[in-house]
């Protein structure tokens, strides 16, 4: 995969016209789609489920990047990798059943990611990084779109790059919260490999250029 991956979070979309913005991305320099699942027990907030999943998935060929932040993971991962999930992003703090999220992702034969809290320690992954194909950091609190990027949330991604690299893994670091063309390449060259971007994208005048701006900072 790319180093420089864009993954605009449909959190931020027009539900109301959800396929439009679908197909945007879908046309754009974007590769990824990031779907952002929210029960209301993880995260204060509630948020997209299987059926939205199916319909974005069958408006776009892009990669879809699903991330849960929901309680109790294991219940619910293969019917995502089932809904067209290409990668499945789940909560530490979330399960105590880490080990079977993975196997139950890996024997779906989708790509298995884990997120970290902005407080969360990385010292929590180190059993895990070799079994992963991503980490993605939170740069905000999960549960709502719009925040503003937590200072520290730069050198947290220095730190993950610095364990990944010291035991020569491929594993992927992906960023979430606060992200756009302003902190990009700053993000990109603390060892980011995808940048989800929310509000900077749909937010922007022209959307499709802000994905390439976000993707060439």
């Amino acid at each position: 995969m790319k180093t420089r991956i864009v993954a605009p979070s449909m959190l931020s979309a027009d539900f109301g016209n959800l396929e439009r913005d679908t197909k945007m991305i879908d046309r754009s320099a974007a590769e990824w789609v990031h779907i952002d699942v929210m029960d209301g027990v993880f995260v204060p907030n509630i948020s997209f489920g299987f059926p939205v999943l199916k319909a974005i998935t069958s408006a776009t060929n892009k990669f879809m990047d699903v991330h849960l932040m929901i309680v109790e993971p294991e219940k619910y991962v293969e019917r995502f990798a089932d809904a067209g999930a290409d990668l499945v992003t789940f909560h530490i703090e979330a399960t105590e059943c880490v080990d079977r999220c993975i196997e139950l992702l890996r024997a779906k034969g989708v790509k298995v990611g884990v997120s970290v809290k902005p407080k969360t320690p990385l010292s929590v992954l180190e059993p895990i990084l070799d079994k992963i194909d991503l980490v993605l950091i939170m740069s905000v609190e999960p549960g709502f779109g719009g925040q503003s990027f937590i200072e520290g949330s730069t050198e947290k991604v220095m730190a993950l790059r610095k364990m990944i690299e010291d035991r020569g893994l491929d594993v992927l670091i992906e960023i979430d919260g606060g992200v756009s063309r302003h902190n990009a390449h700053e993000l990109y060259e603390a060892g980011c490999n995808a940048l989800v971007a929310g509000s900077a994208v749909f937010c922007a005048p022209d959307p499709e250029a802000e994905i390439v701006a976000i993707l060439n900072a």
